[in-house]
């Protein structure tokens, strides 16, 4: 039951940190497993389905490290734009902007989704990724560029 009630908006967070949807199930899995296993530490401070999205979203961490994800440098030209009907453009949508941010380099995508969606400061970035809170600053502002340049590419092709 707990699952059921969940797993729908988990299931969002995990595809904003995946590559596809079956590494999305699967960090919705393993994070699910950690939530029935450590259920007896929620302190009943704050919302539960904030205590669940935590432990969702740091699932989602910990499976992208044991694949090595980086930070490195982008070459900001070689962005490859997801398939997106240009015509819809004006009426760019949730769904659409979500392909958008899903095609964003792994590490670029990381930092976006912890900050723009979650919430989390730079400094909290750095601690959950182990990296430099500048790291996390400039990822972030390359992040939003890299968007805005595809957004930018589909209105092109959208005239």
């Amino acid at each position: 039951m707990l699952f059921e009630r969940h797993a729908g908006k988990m299931m969002g967070v995990c595809v904003r940190y995946a590559q596809d949807n079956m590494e999305a199930e699967d960090m919705l899995q393993d994070a699910f497993v950690k939530v029935f296993q450590y259920i007896n530490q929620f302190k009943f401070e704050g919302s539960f389905e904030g205590w669940i999205r935590r432990i969702v979203v740091n699932t989602a961490i910990r499976h992208l490290e044991r694949k090595k994800m980086s930070f490195k440098e982008i070459d900001d030209h070689h962005a490859d734009l997801p398939s997106i009907d240009p015509s819809a453009f004006t009426y760019l949508g949730e769904e659409d902007l979500l392909k958008l941010i899903s095609a964003l380099p792994e590490g670029y995508r990381m930092v976006f989704n912890l900050s723009v969606i979650e919430g989390y400061s730079h400094d909290e970035i750095a601690q959950m990724l182990n990296i430099q809170a500048g790291t996390s600053r400039s990822q972030l502002v390359k992040a939003r560029k890299m968007l805005q340049a595809q957004i930018l590419q589909l209105q092109k092709i959208a005239v």
